[in-house]
């Protein structure tokens, strides 16, 4: 049985409330997780390209502002 299986089988066990403690541990870690990674993904200018795309079709009247 891998890990996650396990980790499966102990969240079935969990009681509501637990599983609610659960859950917002799992959003926080989540998130931290995006964070790190958009973080990450800027300073190697892996977002440069998907940026000056967005500029460009916003200067050129293909997108607009939100």
């Amino acid at each position: 049985m891998g890990k996650i299986e396990k980790i499966e089988q102990q969240i079935e066990t969990l009681t509501a409330q637990e599983l609610a403690e659960f859950r917002r541990w799992y959003r926080e870690f989540d998130a931290e997780a995006w964070d790190r990674q958009i973080q990450d993904d800027i300073q190697a200018n892996k977002l440069d390209v998907v940026a000056e795309e967005a500029i460009k079709a916003y200067q050129t009247g293909k997108a607009r502002e939100i």
